[in-house]
């Protein structure tokens, strides 16, 4: 699904000119069905890497392979056509909608884009897969709260039956009722579409509910991965075990 072999990313800083590497070396594998996440604190660099890792952002050294195609070597033809297959869900969901247009109007155009890809599911349909009243299609982006904001999101992602769903802190800024019914959500699509997941964030409550498999990194070094558990239990990289003592101890040592 998606493969990552050694990335280099490099910044240059518009105030000093110096160079500096946002993804240093990284490498990460996601397979067909499967969650996983890459965690660090804000600068780490797994925006960056994400995407790069998606066509979306810049790259340099390094190889990626997006549903077996290599970056490196890719049409943009053949790109432009994969892109239905990779969605992703920002963290700023009214950011990400536009504010001129009904929840209505905006699936239109992706209809009008993408007619043999989104002929599958009626609008209110759609919407009802995300949990959202079909009385929302009518609505602006500043009549949705946060959390229905980034539903629509999530419901537009989905509209293109993707093979890759990429999550950049999807319930950063929610409130905590609200994060706890997107990260549901997430997890829904997951057990009903296959599709697989790449999750972006800072918060580990999130990671642990969610995914497989955990990259952790530190100034744009992966400093730790394995499966989920295993690195919340025995985390062995000292970076690893400070964001683990931020959070509620009993909290993670507690379940299971």
């Amino acid at each position: 699904m998606l493969v990552v072999d050694d990335l280099v990313v490099e910044h240059r800083d518009r105030g000093t000119g110096q160079v500096f590497r946002a993804v240093d070396h990284v490498s990460l594998r996601i397979d067909a069905g499967e969650s996983v996440a890459v965690v660090g604190e804000s600068g780490s660099g797994k925006t960056t890497l994400a995407m790069a890792a998606t066509a979306l952002g810049p790259r340099g050294g390094g190889d990626i392979r997006l549903l077996g195609h290599s970056l490196s070597e890719i049409s943009r033809t053949r790109l432009r056509r994969l892109r239905p297959e990779v969605q992703v869900v920002f963290q700023d969901p009214h950011g990400s909608l536009d504010p001129r247009q009904s929840v209505r109007s905006g699936l239109r155009e992706l209809r009008t884009l993408q007619p043999e890809r989104t002929s599958w599911i009626g609008d209110a349909e759609l919407l009802g897969s995300v949990r959202l009243a079909p009385e929302l299609l009518d609505r602006y982006p500043h009549q949705l709260s946060g959390g229905q904001a980034q539903r629509v999101c999530i419901a537009r992602a989905l509209l293109m039956r993707p093979r890759l769903i990429v999550a950049d802190e999807p319930t950063s800024g929610l409130d905590v009722s609200v994060q706890a019914d997107v990260l549901a959500l997430l997890r829904q699509i997951r057990a009903t579409t296959g599709a697989a997941l790449l999750m972006i964030s800072h918060d580990l409550a999130v990671v642990r509910s969610l995914c497989d498999v955990v990259h952790v990194m530190y100034r744009g070094r992966v400093v730790e991965s394995g499966p989920c558990e295993q690195v919340f239990v025995t985390p062995e990289n000292d970076y690893t075990r400070e964001l683990l003592a931020a959070m509620p101890g009993a909290r993670w040592r507690s379940r299971r």
